[in-house]
């Protein structure tokens, strides 16, 4: 008989954001059901506040009545209230003596570490460390968390895709090189406001400059600020982007551009390197392991608006070198960031429990 997995995390059908789509592609993994029985626990919905507490006091409640079933416990973990609502599963199931493997997003996991009191810091630890193996994003956040938690049975497994659901956003490069695209929360963490700067400095040479931001977040604070500089022509705010719509946006732009302060490896960077697109993003995290200077894109600074906009510039001038990193993405990500690759994984190590 095949051992049962249960995936807890945010609902894969009523979230929003990158760990609900990760959960959706376990789920649906010829991989993972060829040699487990999967089941999906959702432990967080989005809403009000209101609504969000009453989900989580009552998903927990009707786990204690379905866990009996499951052998081995995938449960995704972000930063905040996530960590504790977790907490609570990794505990339960500790004193149950089950097998739990966590799998850790949120890019301001350390910052959210960080500002905790000593006592709460105390609780994460345990959390941690109960945990029988804890995946992380990428090498930096390995040698981040070791610091912290020195703990040996971290390993990393990176974020992948699934190539054939994003082949049709492929486009010819040179048709969209004016063409830009933000995808993700907006607000000042992915940069948002460093962008509607650089460009607000482009259109001065550039006046086709395009900008699509596309997320859930700020957007009204958004909208405000490009209204007041005049920038509706170079600037559309297009709000939550559904698949279908993702694939439009990337079939339009040439570009992902992401300058974050904080991140852990983002889907979005991936998701443009799978469809041909050039790069520009930040040195945090693990996007300077996957994104490399003149190679598929260029890396900057967090903060750093005129260099940003140079980047931008680069893009607008120089169609060559534009192609050949679209190139690489496309090779790089077959190579080493496909979903298939990331879900053996996965099943390697649901195989060692």
């Amino acid at each position: 008989m095949k051992k049962k997995v249960l995936i807890i995390g945010p609902s894969p059908f009523k979230s929003k954001g990158g760990m609900a789509t990760v959960i959706q592609e376990m789920l649906e993994s010829e991989v993972l059901n060829n040699d487990f029985d999967l089941g999906i626990h959702e432990s967080y919905r989005d809403g009000n506040i209101f609504y969000r507490l009453l989900f989580s006091i009552y998903s927990f409640i009707r786990f204690l009545f379905i866990y009996k079933k499951y052998d081995i416990f995938h449960i995704h973990m972000a930063s905040y209230g996530s960590t504790f609502r977790k907490g609570l599963y990794v505990n339960f199931l500790k004193g149950k003596n089950k097998k739990i493997i966590l799998h850790i997003h949120g890019a301001e996991y350390l910052i959210f570490y960080n500002k905790l009191s000593e006592k709460k810091k105390l609780k994460v630890k345990k959390i941690w460390e109960i945990a029988d193996k804890i995946i992380v994003l990428s090498e930096q956040w390995k040698k981040d968390f070791f610091k912290i938690f020195k703990l040996e049975n971290i390993i990393v497994i990176n974020n992948g895709i699934n190539i054939k659901k994003l082949k049709l956003a492929i486009s010819r490069t040179e048709e969209k090189q004016n063409n830009f695209l933000l995808l993700g929360r907006l607000g000042k963490r992915k940069g948002a406001y460093d962008l509607i700067k650089a460009i607000e400095i482009l259109k001065e040479e550039f006046l086709q400059v395009k900008l699509y931001m596309a997320g859930d977040g700020e957007i009204e604070e958004i909208k405000k600020i490009v209204k007041d500089k005049k920038l509706k022509e170079n600037i559309e705010i297009v709000g939550w982007a559904d698949f279908n719509k993702k694939i439009e946006l990337l079939r339009e732009v040439s570009t992902i551009v992401l300058p974050s302060y904080n991140e852990g490896l983002p889907m979005t960077i991936l998701e443009g390197m799978a469809t041909g697109k050039f790069i520009i993003s930040t040195n945090v995290g693990g996007i300077p392991e996957v994104v490399l200077n003149n190679e598929n894109g260029i890396i900057i600074e967090p903060g750093d608006i005129q260099g940003l906009a140079t980047a931008m510039k680069k893009v607008l001038t120089d169609i060559e070198f534009v192609k050949k990193c679209s190139e690489n993405n496309i090779k790089k990500i077959e190579e080493s960031f496909s979903m298939e690759k990331m879900h053996i994984k996965i099943r390697n190590n649901w195989r060692e429990k």
